[in-house]
């Protein structure tokens, strides 16, 4: 092991990764990505479909997930394979799942068996609806969530009916929320020295990422509305077309405004009735917002954003994904994480967007192959030579 991997925040930390699709995966790779030795669990390969599961981890969304793990195979439904995991468990000091409540009872992996043989275990549980209540065994995708906890209706164009997000925004923030209860039981565990059932779920995380328009509601009784572009409550904020293309801006409050006013050339919008306020600019936003829009067709993109910052406003352009990533500020940044992959040459992932005073995180290993470290893994508790065989003669792994 790297003397620069062992500098990193998680060295030392052993994860045993139990989870499938998004939500899962989000939380475990920011525990990976801060050095931490994470086992990846998953079901044997049956040898006729391994090109079709190779395909799927030779791609963009597999390689960004589950880069920095090691793999090992086991059957779970066998005795055998809930053994050895339970084996891994007695010296791990996190485990992550993400199954429907009920199948860790069934498989007779739940956190209170676990615990008996860890108490130090920090045991984590990402679900769509939560792990009891009445929708507690229903299968929670990132769509059917952004739906029922009412963020489709308020993204898109009023009268257009509810979006979706054009990200699965419900899945990253239940596995955010899940890392960070992760992080904050192990800080937990360093005062009592035991561990805890983490438990989050997407639709709880939806609702705390929506932040102001649930407050909006619960403080206020308001129920908000699509608005598209616009803010729902700071006017003027929203997308413009210039002479070449579009650009964002967002004009908060008094002095942001006065500001605003006067770059524009429009001083005389600071004693117009109808844009004083705050309040008046929401009313008649329509009628301000086609003002605005004739002024800003008459020059270019980058004309706009350097004018208006230089005035100390917030205005920046529109991009697509690639622009976004030729972007001069991203690539200082320096957000797209390199890798070299055996059969995908050069790639680049999505890094972690925060930094810890001069670690550098990065892509120590791409995704692995299923089984790919089962030898290595299993060598760590005693499995070798022949009894290895035997496991993998009876499918065990």
């Amino acid at each position: 092991m790297s003397e620069q991997h062992d500098r990193l925040s998680l060295s030392g930390v052993r994860v045993l990764d139990l989870t499938r699709v998004r939500a899962g995966p989000t939380a475990v790779r920011v525990l990976a990505d801060w050095g931490a030795d994470v086992v990846k669990i998953e079901e044997p390969v049956d040898p006729e479909h391994e090109n079709e599961m190779g395909g799927m981890r030779l791609g963009p969304d597999y390689q960004n997930l589950h880069r920095n793990k090691r793999s090992v195979t086991l059957n779970l439904k066998s005795e055998k394979g809930r053994a050895l995991l339970l084996e891994l468990a007695a010296n791990a000091d996190v485990l992550v799942e993400n199954y429907r409540p009920d199948v860790k009872q069934r498989l007779g992996i739940d956190y209170e068996t676990l615990r008996e043989r860890n108490p130090r275990l920090i045991y984590a549980s990402i679900s769509g609806f939560g792990q009891d209540g009445p929708y507690a065994r229903r299968p929670g995708y990132d769509q059917i969530i952004q739906g029922m906890s009412g963020m489709m209706s308020v993204t898109g164009l009023p009268g257009q009916g509810p979006v979706r997000a054009g990200i699965a925004i419900a899945d990253t923030t239940a596995g955010l929320y899940g890392a960070l209860g992760i992080l904050t039981a192990l800080y937990e565990r360093e005062k009592t020295g035991h561990g805890q059932w983490v438990r989050t779920s997407l639709l709880e995380s939806m609702l705390a990422t929506m932040d102001f328009q649930c407050a909006r509601y619960l403080v206020a009784g308001e129920v908000p509305k699509q608005v598209g572009n616009d803010h729902p409550t700071i006017i003027p904020t929203g997308v413009f077309d210039t002479l070449d293309g579009k650009v964002n801006i967002c004009v908060s409050g008094t002095v942001m405004w006065k500001r605003f006013c006067m770059a524009m050339g429009r001083e005389s919008w600071l004693s117009d009735p109808r844009f004083a306020t705050n309040k008046a600019r929401s009313a008649n936003r329509h009628e301000l917002n086609a003002e605005i829009a004739q002024i800003f067709a008459t020059q270019t993109n980058g004309y706009w954003i350097e004018h208006l910052n230089a005035s100390g406003l917030a205005c920046g352009a529109v991009n697509n994904v690639q622009e976004a990533f030729e972007d001069e500020q991203v690539q200082h940044l320096g957000i797209a994480w390199p890798a070299k992959h055996e059969k995908l040459g050069d790639i680049r992932l999505v890094g972690q967007p925060f930094r810890i005073g001069d670690h550098q995180p990065g892509v120590r290993r791409v995704a692995p192959m299923p089984g790919e470290d089962n030898a290595s893994i299993l060598a760590e508790i005693g499995i070798e030579g022949e009894a290895l065989q035997q496991l993998r003669n009876e499918h065990v792994i």
